[in-house]
């Protein structure tokens, strides 16, 4: 990768440090400012997949994701922020997974991607103030930890399809934070966290029954809401106790 890049006339340096480890990281974002100077922008991608399902799936599985995954992207982040926020203004691209959605064999990826997008909202609110906008990829493309596809597959779906997303996520341009976006195939799409308006019970302590007898309206889709941070879902949620 570093050959490419420099052969398309860029300038990078390899770094084989563990970002799983709080020194890794550290000395990650060192040989970045070292080398360049300053630091604009973050993609964290290292990442890891070794598919089990329970309860083959132990915790060394579980543990051996979230440490690259979840751990890794909070401990590069945390090494960068404060650069960052000194110069009040930086982008972090984080890579969570369409696995999140689920698969009965990628319960530890799907667990620490999952980490992932918490981490990504929880950023947001933090970076709002200080001029550091933090959103997510979930890439769909054929890579090494992917698998093996066939030609036509590879040339569908090939990574380079994905970067045009996080470059824009890493632009200063970049309209947004607390976002995740799925990029692959020619296809973006935005995948977000939403909530119904639900189900208030009006006549006293609700029981099981209530829950059971109103299951459609506590489900009904119909004008959903894409909270931006906790404070904005829980008003939105106990907005009916601030009416009695």
């Amino acid at each position: 990768m570093t050959a490419a890049i420099t052969a398309a006339g860029g300038s990078a340096v390899a770094d084989t440090n563990d970002i799983s480890t709080t020194g890794g990281a550290e000395a990650l974002v060192a040989s970045a400012l070292s080398r360049f100077g300053r630091l604009d922008a973050v993609i964290n991608n290292a990442g890891i997949i070794r598919w089990a399902g329970l309860p083959e799936a132990d915790l060394d599985n579980l543990t051996r994701h979230l440490a690259v995954h979840t751990v890794g992207s909070f401990l590069t982040t945390r090494a960068a922020w404060p650069h960052m926020q000194e110069k009040g203004y930086g982008r972090i691209v984080m890579t969570t997974s369409s696995g999140v959605f689920g698969l009965p064999t990628n319960v530890s990826y799907a667990t620490a991607k999952g980490g992932v997008f918490g981490l990504t909202r929880s950023l947001a609110t933090a970076g709002r103030k200080l001029g550091i906008k933090v959103n997510a990829i979930a890439p769909a493309g054929m890579t090494r930890m992917a698998g093996d596809g066939d030609d036509a597959m590879a040339a569908t779906m090939a990574p380079e399809l994905v970067a045009p997303m996080a470059v824009y996520l890493a632009h200063e341009n970049c309209p947004v934070t607390g976002e995740c976006f799925a990029a692959g195939a020619n296809r973006f799409a935005r995948v977000f966290l939403a909530a119904t308006p639900g189900y208030v019970h009006q006549d006293g302590a609700p029981t099981v029954e209530d829950v059971a007898a109103h299951w459609d309206a506590i489900n009904d889709e119909t004008g959903y809401t894409i909270p931006r941070n906790l404070p904005e879902w829980s008003g939105e949620f106990l907005a009916h106790l601030s009416s009695d």
